[in-house]
């Protein structure tokens, strides 16, 4: 079958390596028998449009006679191999053949500046994925509990994000465990363990003196860290976060919130035709356009199961930092979207009232986090930039 140029095709978290004939997911090889390989080249080769079976079978199999069983085997195979149970990155189309989908699987040209990933390992193990990009002071940005350092770029709030910090500072990202190009399969999910994997990164990279941001779910590991490690931490910012897990509020209302999240999550996680998926994407962003939140149910498909966010979500629903709020001693700017409905604009008051001479900003907007299109915007990233540069 006719080669590609590109020897190496990146497409969501997997890697086709045309040259060496193999597939990846992350740095774990995944075995596909030479038909099944041919196929995904083809497909992948020929993305964006419909491939007739006809045409596969001569491209494949160059003119032996089978029958549309093997061909179908052949796609049975490569779906199972990229986790595509629902089609979406192999489509089939009625009764004209199949469509490798870049949009669902992810463009493999990837929105993202250059990024330089690469590995460490825990104490206990378990291999995380990091991202360094940009120059300058370094900023750590915590992981909430779904990320992918490829497919955040296709959410706008994350990539625009992303890409002003990395114009300033030198940004650095990791997946945590069990998500994204992590190790997704891992012997304990805490968070002791989510505090033991941003103290595995931050000395595999040998950071000795590093801002943190922790948004949402993020921002309690940043503070348990900013408190253990004073002497390293050299800024605190907070976005959209809060101290007690839902349910540690004490609110009948929280606890009820969350069992409902958890439902909509079980659901709904990942399918964008999901009416659960929409109702659970708009009490975060209930700004966000269509196309919006497409990209954010393409994400959580990408970052990990419905069954491992659900599990998760259960571990920062019972999250409790409170008594850790006096202890930090580093400059902290806490920003809260007055309107938020994922977390309370309250839970942003007590984070600011409890951490000595921390900064307060609230912003006027009802998304979790601000989207870029909204007037908050350019608050946002002017109020981060210039806690940063002080």
């Amino acid at each position: 079958m006719p080669v590609a140029p590109a020897k190496l095709v990146r497409f969501g978290e997997f890697a086709l390596d045309l040259q060496r004939c193999a597939l990846r997911r992350g740095e774990d090889p995944i075995e596909l028998r030479p038909k099944a390989f041919d196929v995904l080249c083809y497909l992948v080769e020929n993305r964006g449009r419909v491939v007739g079976k006809d045409e596969l079978i001569r491209a494949v199999w160059r003119g032996q006679a089978v029958t549309d069983d093997a061909l179908v085997q052949c796609v049975r195979s490569v779906r199972q191999a990229l986790s595509d149970e629902v089609h979406r990155i192999i489509q089939t189309v009625p009764r004209r053949g199949y469509l490798f989908s870049a949009e669902s699987a992810g463009s493999a040209e990837s929105p993202s500046p250059g990024q330089d990933i690469r590995y460490c390992r825990t104490p206990d193990g378990v291999r995380l994925a990091i991202d360094v990009i940009g120059r300058g002071m370094p900023l750590v940005r915590t992981p909430t509990w779904f990320n992918h350092l490829e497919f955040d770029w296709h959410v706008q709030f994350r990539g625009a994000l992303y890409r002003f910090l990395a114009e300033r500072v030198q940004l650095i990202r990791y997946d945590g465990r069990g998500n994204g190009l992590s190790d997704r399969y891992v012997p304990e999910v805490s968070f002791a363990a989510f505090e033991q994997d941003l103290e595995a990164v931050v000395d595999a990279l040998q950071l000795r003196r590093y801002a943190l941001l922790g948004i949402s779910q993020g921002a309690t590991i940043a503070i348990a860290h900013a408190v253990r490690f004073p002497e390293r931490v050299s800024k605190l910012v907070l976005n959209g976060a809060y101290a007690l897990g839902r349910n540690k509020r004490g609110s009948a209302k929280d606890q009820e919130t969350g069992q409902a999240y958890l439902t909509l999550m079980r659901h709904g996680w990942g399918d964008d035709h999901s009416a659960y998926l929409r109702i659970f994407s708009m009490l975060y962003f209930p700004s966000a356009s269509a196309e919006e939140l497409k990209a954010l149910a393409q994400l959580q498909r990408m970052a990990m199961s419905a069954e491992a966010a659900v599990k998760l979500r259960l571990i920062c629903d019972d999250v409790d930092v409170v008594d850790l709020l006096p202890k930090v001693s580093v400059p902290t700017l806490v920003i809260h979207s007055r309107h938020d409905n994922a977390v309370p604009f309250e839970e942003g008051r007590r984070l600011a009232a409890a951490i000595p001479n921390a900064r307060f900003v609230a912003l006027e907007s009802e998304n979790h986090v601000p989207l870029p299109e909204e007037p908050a915007w350019p608050v946002f990233i002017a109020e981060i930039e210039a806690f940063l540069r002080e």
